[in-house]
Order: C-alpha cells, then structure tokens, then sequence
C-alpha cells in the first residue's frame, strides 16, 4: 500500500477545515423528509437544532471515560493540571494559521482514549439524527485545552466560519466536552445563532470585499453555549463560531473535537488515508495543524483497538 502523508485532492490547505473527510457532503443535512424516526433528539430537541444551528447533547459520552481522556491530556501536554507553573510553555510548532496560537490546540489524534470517545455509540446516535443516516465516518481530530490568559499567551476570541458559507456546505462539527464549562469566563464555544438565521438577507448589506470566514460581528449577540463533562455539541457548518478567551483564574476548558459525515466508501483514496492515520499515527498536515515535533503518537502509543462500530467509523468495514 503507498504511503499517504496528505488526505488526496483535499488537503485543505487554505482553509481551517479537517482533512480527514470531505469540505462538503453530496448527502443533505436531515430535513425529515426521508420518515425515519429520530433515535436519539426529541422533537424538541431538533427544532432547536433547525432554529439555531447547534444543539448540545447531554452525557453523550460516560463521566469516567472523559475524565480518563482529560488525564491524558495533561499527560501528553506535559503539564501538572494541578500547578499552574507548569502551564504555560512555548508551543512547539509554529502555527501556519496566525489566529489559532494560544488557543490550546493539542496535536494528537488517533490515541486510544480518542478513538472510545469517537465509538460511543450515543455519540453516533446523535449524529445519526442530524444526517438521517446511520453510514457515517468520523472525523480525525485533536483535542483543546485551553488555558486561562497570561501575560504572552494572550489570545483574542475571533468569529470565524471553516467553510466559507457561500457554498452552503452540507456539514457539521463538534465537540466533546472534557471538563464542565459552566463558567462563562473560562471560554469555551460561542456562536450566532441569529446570524446563522439571517445570513441570506445580512450578506447583502456587506462590502463586496468582505472576508468570507470571518463575519463582521457588529450588533450581533454572541451566545455563550455552556457545558459540562461528557457532553456533546454539535453545530451546523453554517453557524459562525469560536473560542472565547479564557478569563477565568485557573479552570481550563478540555475539549475533543468530534464531528461525522456521510461515509465516502467509494472514495478509496481518502479511505487508505484515514486507515493509515489511524493504524500507523499520522497526524493531518495542513494550514491549521502543525503537528506534534516529538511524534509521541508513533513513539509512546499502540494503534487504538476499534469496535465494531468504530471501524464502520474508520472507514476500515464498510456499512
């Protein structure tokens, strides 16, 4: 089998998006029409969704199991959770995308602890609803922890959007919560939910030049979205999002990024690439991922042992 260092002809490496699946999905977002019953959101439930672009899922993920995640975390950072001393150290790789530094982006992606977070079933089940579909595959991500501001590690929370919404891209993402992010000064995700609503008729009161992944964000209420460990946000592509800034003394928001897309079987291409990322650690290389100069990944861990469910996830056995 050739060696796949860059997911094949879509290498977003222009844009923030993931590499590891597609910019855009050939199948539509779920709009009910196809009759299947909701497994996992209430009625309720998906017309928040509908209306504002993003839901959160309440313990999709077992409290021990991301606390056994967040542990790893700290661990791979090299840092004492318990003493902020140990916190703040230079990154180790310069990252190409400017607006990302400080914001606590850990660069690992195909740990074990991941892959169990990514094979929950609730967690399927909860995109299953949102796709209409059961035939997904999961994304290749990294992990956040996010330290509270000091001196040099100064970072602005930014608006942004990965996908450039000119495109109505057919895609969501996600995260998984690590640690309760009930204090809204420690940041965590934000979002407009109203701008989503509107983008069609506010497009067309701005400049013609205007930067289409970051909005300008002017009387527009940014919402605060709070969650705590084990929870499961997932948010429409179309919706401008970010960090916010962590002001808090010493909490730290923990995250996984965890989204799925209707599986691309017949691309082979980007099927090797994921099962060569999985099996042998390869991190994704592009504009928004620096990598991790120490290769912990291949050094220090095994390949992540996959369910059932997870290798359908993979992209390893077909649905």
């Amino acid at each position: 089998m050739e060696h796949h260092t860059m997911a094949p002809a879509n290498a977003h490496q222009d844009i923030p998006g993931n590499p590891s699946t597609a910019k855009s999905s050939n199948v539509k977002l779920n709009d009910r029409s196809n009759g299947k019953p909701l497994r996992l959101l209430s009625e309720a439930d998906w017309n928040f969704w509908i209306t504002n672009g993003y839901i959160v899922i309440k313990d999709a993920v077992p409290k021990e199991q991301v606390k056994k995640t967040a542990d790893f975390l700290w661990e791979f950072e090299e840092k004492d959770p318990n003493d902020p001393e140990t916190w703040y150290t230079p990154p180790r790789a310069e990252m190409k995308m400017k607006e990302l530094t400080n914001t606590g982006m850990v660069e690992v992606y195909n740990h074990q602890n991941l892959w169990d977070n990514r094979q929950f079933p609730k967690v399927h089940e909860a995109f299953t609803d949102i796709w209409g579909t059961e035939k997904l595959w999961v994304t290749i991500d990294r992990a956040n922890l996010n330290l509270p501001l000091r001196p040099g590690f100064d970072y602005k929370g930014f608006i942004h959007w990965d996908y450039d919404p000119e495109t109505k891209p057919q895609n969501v993402q996600g995260v998984l919560a690590l640690a309760d992010q009930d204090d809204e000064n420690m940041g965590g995700f934000q979002c407009i939910p109203e701008l989503f609503r509107t983008y069609d008729t506010w497009k067309l009161t701005q400049p013609e030049d205007r930067n289409h992944f970051q909005p300008d964000t002017t009387g527009f209420e940014l919402v605060k979205v709070k969650m705590n460990a084990g929870d499961l946000l997932i948010f429409n592509s179309a919706q401008p999002h970010g960090i916010r800034a962590n002001r808090s003394e010493n909490k730290v928001r923990l995250a996984q990024y965890i989204a799925m897309m209707p599986a691309q079987e017949d691309y082979e291409a980007l099927r090797q690439w994921r099962i060569n990322s999985w099996k042998n650690r390869e991190a994704p290389e592009g504009y928004a991922f620096p990598g991790d100069p120490r290769n912990w990944e291949k050094i220090k861990y095994e390949t992540a042992e996959l369910s059932d469910l997870g290798r359908k996830l993979l992209g390893l056995d077909r649905w």
